[in-house]
């Protein structure tokens, strides 16, 4: 059975679900804006400027979200989701979201593999009506947020979520799909016949083209404006990549 693997955060999702939640419990005074302020503002700088790594913001970040929502009750955390759902769930980019749309009219299962949290992935699954989810487990006792993560934003932890959902729903994975933005995503890439790095980071796209077998096959997708265009590595390696502005 053919399958489609989604990361969700950069790939889908035109932005981050968690920064958008965490945005929102800032904004519902629910998290003291000094958290941002003291935490993460120097991060999101850098990165504004390029002069950051995106992988590293996005840690960060997750961090003092972490913090934050420590004891947190979960009927507060989901009303923030529900909220964050609703109004971003379409604001997506328009080849992932036709890809999504073009898998599921093939008949192929479709997955969401992401590194945000699972109360906000769930949620999301549902909106596109997918096959299964796999999400970082922020674990609850007495619906109390413990502080306590089991990620799945590293490309080990997405390895295991795949090999779960291909042996759960029986997926021939030499036919199938993953699309995916950063080097958490690689192994899902790897494993995967067809391969797609929609507007990666540096850190993919490096981890691409010293991959003999990556190079040879994966398809780089890069989306700007109402544009979308599709390239080989070996297409984007011949012109001149600018760095250390």
């Amino acid at each position: 059975m053919k399958a489609a693997f989604f990361d969700i955060d950069g790939t889908l999702f035109r932005n981050s679900l968690l920064i958008e939640h965490f945005k929102k419990l800032i904004k519902y005074e629910v998290v003291d804006i000094s958290v941002f302020i003291d935490e993460v503002r120097e991060h999101f700088y850098n990165w504004s400027i390029r002069r950051g790594d995106y992988e590293m913001y996005l840690l960060d970040v997750t961090g003092a979200f972490k913090d934050s929502l420590t004891g947190i009750h979960l009927d507060t955390i989901d009303f923030v989701a529900r909220q964050v759902i609703q109004i971003n769930w379409e604001k997506t980019y328009l080849y992932t979201r036709k890809m999504v749309k073009w898998h599921k009219a093939q008949g192929h299962m479709v997955f969401f593999i992401s590194g945000s949290p699972d109360f906000l992935v769930s949620k999301m699954a549902k909106k596109y009506e997918v096959t299964d989810y796999r999400a970082s487990t922020y674990i609850m006792e007495e619906e109390i947020f413990t502080g306590k993560i089991i990620p799945m934003w590293d490309s080990d932890s997405k390895e295991r979520a795949m090999e779960d959902l291909v042996k759960k729903y029986g997926v021939d994975l030499s036919s199938s799909y993953a699309y995916g933005d950063t080097s958490g995503d690689l192994s899902m890439l790897k494993m995967s016949g067809n391969s797609i790095a929609v507007n990666p980071n540096k850190r993919l796209y490096d981890e691409i083209v010293k991959n003999d077998d990556l190079r040879s096959r994966v398809d780089i997708v890069i989306e700007r404006k109402d544009m979308i265009y599709k390239l080989k590595p070996a297409e984007v390696t011949s012109h001149r990549i600018i760095t250390n502005l």
